[in-house]
C-alpha cells in the first residue's frame, strides 16, 4: 500500500493524487492547475526525499521550488537587463539579515497566493499548513537585520539596481528555549536539511587573506604575501519586489577551504584534526552570528568574519565593474563611484574602506591620492548607535596580526587626517586625540571603527531625526564642523506587503475596502484617507472584528508555544526586541509586578472594575550578558506566580513568549493593542518594530526616544501613551543620581521589594535589583534611569487602562494609529537613499 499524506484530518494517498494531477514541469504557471503539475513534477523529479511521500515537509520544499522556478526566471532578467543597461548601482554590506519565511513573501509579491493556495488544495494540502514548515533563515538578531531585510524588499519593489551582501552562517545567532534555570541557548537548525530558496553559484568564488606579511617591492609598491588563503563562495537568494518583475540578489558567502588544503599525508598517519585545520577554520568563519567575543580568539573569528564579508564582496563588485568595462577602450577607475555606491550598515563591514583602498593600490595599480578618491566618494556608512559599546573599538594588536596590510592603510590614512586638521583647523588641535582613528592609549590601544568610517565615507547618516541630531550635536560634532554636509538623516521604515499586507489580510482587505483601491500597499501615504472614516461606528465595528480574529490566532500560538491559556478580551499588550537594560524590559516586568501587587490587595469588587489585562514579553538575551538573562528568567517567574493564581489571573497574565523571530512577530504584531517602545531617552537609535506596531492599528506607550518622537508627531499626541525623562534631561538626572540627589517614588520601592520578599521564588535577583540602587558605579546607579521613569510609566498605563474601557475611543486611536503610518515605509526610506545618498536611479524591467 501506498504511504499517505494526512491533511486537516483527511488521508490521501500519494498515488491517488498522482493520478489526477500529472507530474509536468512548467515553470512559469499561471492557473493553478498548471501551478499543481509544476509542484507535483518538482515532487518528482527535483526529489530531496524518498518517493511516494507528500507530506506537509515535502509540499513545502516542492511548493518552495516551483516558487524559485518564476523567480529564477524574472532574476535572469532583471540581471540581463542590469547587465545591458548599466546603470550605477548599490551595493549594501550588512553583518545581518532577517528575511523571514520566504514563501508567503514570495507569492505575495509574485501576486499568486490565490492561485497556489488552490493548487495546493488540488494537492491535498492547505497554504497555511505548507507555508508553516519553513523555518526562519537565521541570518541575523534584531532591528538591525530586520531593516537590511525590509530595505532589500523596498529596493526590488522601487526597480532599483541594488545588491545585498551577508554571509551564510549556518546554526545563526542561537534558538532560544525558557527552562526552569531561564533561558537556554541551542544551535538553530534553519539549514539542517537545506534551504530551497538559495542558489550556489559554484562559478563566483574569491580568495581572502588572514594574517601573513606585507612584502614591499623594489619600486615601493606592496603586497600582501603569505598567511591562510581561505575560499569564499556565493550563494544567491533572490528577492522579488511587490507587482514588479524587478528580482534582485541577497548575496550571501560561506567559507571554503579547497582539496589541497587538505594534507592526505598527515590524514593517512592518524592526524586527523591536523590533515583538515584550514578546512576546520574555513567552517568556523560562517558557523555562528556574532560568537562570544570574551577571549582573544573570539575576538578574532568576529574580525575575520567582518573582513571575509569586506573582501568578498569588494572583489566582487570590482570583478563586475572590470566585465561591464569590457570591450570599451580603457579602464577608468574615476568612473568606479559613478557606476557603484558601497553602503556599509554599522560599523561591522568598515574594513570595506581598508581594502577597497588595498585591493586598488596593491592589485589594480593606483596611487594614492587616485585610491583615496575613488574609496571616499563610493562608501557610506549609516550609523545605528550611540551606545559606546557598540561602537566598535578593535585592539591594534589583533588588526596588526590578522590585517598587517589593511593597519598599514589605516595608519596612513589617520597620519593624512590628523595633517589635514592641523593644516586647515588649528582650533580643533586639543580634538585630535578624540577625532583620530587611532587611539594609540599604552593601555589599550585601538582602531576605532567609527571614527574611520567618519572620516572616509562620503556620508554619514543617523536612522531617526532625534537619532541624527544627537550625531551631529554631541557624537560627532567636531567632524560636522569639518564636513557639514556630509551628515544626513535617514529616518528608518519597514516594508508594508510583510508587515501589514501579508501579515493581517483582515485589516489590509478593510484597508482597501474603504479608501477603494489597494495602491497604499506601495504608497502608504495614502493610509491617511482613512483618518476622514476614524469616527464611522461601520469601520469601528470592521475594524474591532479583523483586531479580534488576529488575536485569536495569537492566543493559540502562546497556548502553544507557551502552555499558558490567554483570554482575548482582554488587552493585549507586548514588548518584544532585544534584551538588553536599555530597552528596559525591567521597567515593564516591574510595572506588572506592581500591577499584580495591587491587585492582590484589592477587594472581588474593585477587581472587577479594572481592565484586564495580557502582558506578552519576547527577545533574546545574548549569551554572555548575565543582567539580560536575570530579566528573561524574572518575566518567565512572575508569569508562574501570577498565571496560576486563581484570584488574579482572569485581570492579569504575564506570559514570556520563547525564540522571538520574524514569524512570531507576524503573530504578535498584528494582535497586539498596546505596545512598549520604553528605552532610555537618547539610546534607541530608532526602532523598527514601533512602526510594525503602530502600522497594524496598535497604540503605542513609550518615550520621546528614536522614531517613537516621528511615530508621535505622525499619528497625533492624543494617540500616543507619553512618559519619561527627554533626551536632553537625561545627562543631567544622571548626575543628580551620583551626588545623591534621587528620590524614588513609593511605587518603585514597593515593586523591587516584593520581588525581594520571595513572592516568585527562589532565585536571587539582587544582583539585577542591586543595578537600579546606589548613586554610581558599574553595574550600580540605575544607569538607564528605570526609577527615575518608574512613576510616570505607571502613571501613563492607568490612563491606557481609562482609555481601553471607551471601545469607541480605542478604535478610533487604533485607526488614526494605521492612517498616521505613511511616513514610516521602507519605500519612502530607500527612495532617499536612492537619491540623496547612492545618486541611482530606476532601472525597471520592461
Amino acid at each position: 500500500m501506498a504511504p499517505t499524506a494526512k491533511s486537516n484530518g483527511k488521508t490521501i494517498t500519494d498515488s491517488a493524487i498522482s493520478s489526477k494531477i500529472p507530474a509536468t514541469a512548467n515553470p512559469l504557471a499561471e492557473e493553478p492547475s498548471q501551478i499543481a503539475s509544476n509542484i507535483n513534477y518538482h515532487a518528482k523529479f527535483s526529489p530531496q526525499f524518498s518517493p511516494f511521500k507528500f507530506e506537509p515537509e515535502q509540499a513545502y520544499y516542492a511548493t518552495a521550488d516551483s516558487v524559485r522556478d518564476r523567480l529564477i526566471q524574472q532574476w535572469n532578467e532583471t540581471y540581463l537587463h542590469f547587465h545591458k543597461e548599466n546603470p550605477k548601482q548599490t551595493y549594501y554590506l550588512s553583518m545581518e539579515y532577517l528575511q523571514g519565511r520566504a514563501l508567503t513573501n514570495a507569492i505575495g509579491n509574485l501576486n499568486v497566493q490565490t492561485a497556489y493556495a488552490d493548487a495546493l488544495n488540488k494537492l491535498g494540502h492547505q497554504l497555511e499548513e505548507i507555508t508553516e514548515q519553513e523555518k526562519d533563515a537565521a541570518l541575523g538578531n534584531g532591528g538591525l537585520g530586520r531593516l537590511a531585510s525590509c530595505f532589500l524588499d523596498s529596493m526590488a519593489t522601487l526597480n532599483l539596481p541594488a545588491w545585498g551582501y551577508g554571509l551564510r552562517y549556518r546554526y545563526g545567532l542561537f534558538k532560544q528555549r525558557i527552562a526552569e534555570d531561564g533561558q537556554e541557548e541551542t544551535a538553530e537548525d534553519w539549514l539542517e536539511k537545506f534551504s530551497p530558496w538559495e542558489v550556489v553559484r559554484h562559478d563566483v568564488m574569491y580568495p581572502v587573506r588572514f594574517f601573513g606579511r606585507v612584502h614591499v617591492n623594489p619600486d615601493g609598491s606592496r603586497k600582501w604575501v603569505e598567511g591562510e588563503v581561505l575560499q569564499a563562495l556565493a550563494y544567491d537568494v533572490p528577492i522579488p519586489g511587490y507587482k514588479t518583475k524587478n528580482t534582485i540578489s541577497l548575496r550571501l558567502w560561506e567559507a571554503k577551504a579547497s582539496a589541497e588544503d587538505f594534507n592526505l599525508f598527515q590524514f593517512n598517519d592518524g592526524q586527523y584534526e591536523s590533515a583538515a585545520q584550514l578546512h576546520s577554520r574555513a567552517q568556523q568563519i560562517c558557523a555562528v552570528l556574532y560568537p562570544g567575543d570574551a577571549t582573544e580568539e573570539g575576538k578574532l573569528l568576529r574580525l575575520k568574519q567582518q573582513f571575509f564579508l569586506c573582501s568578498a564582496s569588494l572583489q566582487d563588485i570590482i570583478f563586475r565593474f572590470k566585465e561591464r568595462k569590457q570591450g570599451t577602450d580603457t579602464l577608468q577607475w574615476s568612473e568606479f563611484p559613478k557606476k557603484v555606491a558601497v553602503q556599509m550598515n554599522d560599523t561591522h563591514p568598515t574594513l570595506a574602506i581598508p581594502e577597497l583602498m588595498r585591493l586598488l593600490l596593491d592589485e589594480e595599480g593606483l596611487g594614492w591620492d587616485e585610491a583615496w578618491e575613488v574609496t571616499t566618494r563610493t562608501v557610506a556608512y549609516t550609523n545605528h548607535t550611540v551606545l559606546p559599546e557598540a561602537l566598535e573599538k578593535w585592539s591594534q594588536a589583533v588588526m596588526w596580526k590578522l590585517l598587517p596590510r589593511h593597519m598599514q592603510i589605516i595608519e596612513e590614512i589617520d597620519k593624512r587626517f590628523i595633517a589635514m586638521v592641523r593644516a586647515t583647523r588649528s582650533d580643533l588641535e586639543s580634538k585630535i586625540p578624540s577625532l583620530c582613528v587611532l587611539d594609540n592609549n599604552p593601555q589599550k590601544p585601538v582602531v576605532r571603527m567609527a571614527n574611520l568610517c567618519v572620516v572616509s565615507a562620503h556620508t554619514v547618516n543617523g536612522v531617526a531625526q532625534l537619532h541624527s541630531d544627537i550625531l551631529k550635536n554631541e557624537l560627532f560634532v567636531d567632524y560636522v564642523s569639518i564636513w557639514p554636509t556630509k551628515f544626513q538623516n535617514k529616518t528608518n521604515g519597514i516594508t508594508p506587503r510583510r508587515w501589514l499586507r501579508f501579515c493581517s489580510p483582515e485589516l489590509s482587505n478593510i484597508i482597501t475596502k474603504w479608501l477603494k483601491t489597494d495602491e497604499w500597499v506601495t504608497n502608504l501615504d495614502l493610509l491617511v484617507g482613512l483618518r476622514k472614516f476614524a469616527d464611522d461606528s461601520k469601520l469601528q465595528e470592521e475594524w474591532a472584528s479583523a483586531k479580534m480574529a488576529n488575536k485569536k490566532r495569537l492566543a493559540q500560538y502562546i497556548e502553544h508555544v507557551a502552555g499558558v491559556k490567554i483570554d482575548p478580551n482582554t488587552l493585549f499588550d507586548i514588548q518584544v526586541k532585544r534584551i538588553h537594560e536599555y530597552k528596559r524590559q525591567l521597567l515593564n516586568i516591574l510595572g506588572a509586578v506592581y500591577r499584580y501587587k495591587k491587585l492582590k490587595e484589592m477587594s472581588p469588587e474593585d477587581r472587577k472594575k479594572t481592565t484586564p489585562r495580557t502582558i506578552m514579553i519576547g527577545g533574546k538575551a545574548f549569551a554572555t550578558y548575565t543582567n539580560a538573562k536575570r530579566i528573561v528568567k524574572l518575566v518567565d517567574d512572575v508569569g508562574a506566580v501570577v498565571n496560576n493564581d486563581p484570584d488574579i489571573n482572569s485581570y492579569l497574565k504575564v506570559v514570556f513568549v520563547p525564540n522571538y523571530n520574524v514569524s512570531v512577530a507576524e503573530i504578535l504584531i498584528p494582535g497586539s493593542e498596546l505596545s512598549q517602545h520604553i528605552s532610555t531617552a537618547g539610546m534607541e537609535a530608532s526602532g523598527t518594530s514601533n512602526m510594525k506596531f503602530a502600522l497594524n492599528g496598535c497604540l503605542i506607550i513609550g518615550t520621546l526616544d528614536g522614531a517613537n518622537v516621528e511615530i508621535r508627531e505622525e499619528i497625533g499626541d492624543d494617540n500616543f501613551f507619553l512618559f519619561g525623562a527627554t533626551a536632553d534631561e537625561v545627562p543631567k538626572l544622571r548626575k543628580d543620581r551620583e551626588n545623591g540627589l534621587f528620590k524614588p517614588d513609593p511605587r518603585f520601592e514597593e515593586a523591587k521589594q516584593f520581588v525581594r520578599s520571595g513572592a516568585f521564588g527562589s532565585y536571587d535577583y539582587n544582583p539585577l535589583l542591586d543595578s537600579l540602587e546606589g548613586n554610581t558605579g558599574y553595574g550600580r546607579g540605575d544607569y538607564f534611569l528605570v526609577g527615575h521613569d518608574f512613576a510616570q510609566y505607571m502613571d501613563a498605563q492607568a490612563k491606557v487602562d481609562e482609555a481601553y474601557k471607551d471601545r469607541k475611543r480605542w478604535l478610533k486611536m487604533s485607526i488614526l494609529s494605521t492612517a498616521g503610518s505613511g511616513k514610516f515605509s521602507s519605500d519612502r526610506t530607500i527612495a532617499q537613499y536612492a537619491k540623496e545618498i547612492w545618486n541611482i536611479e530606476e532601472c525597471r524591467v520592461p
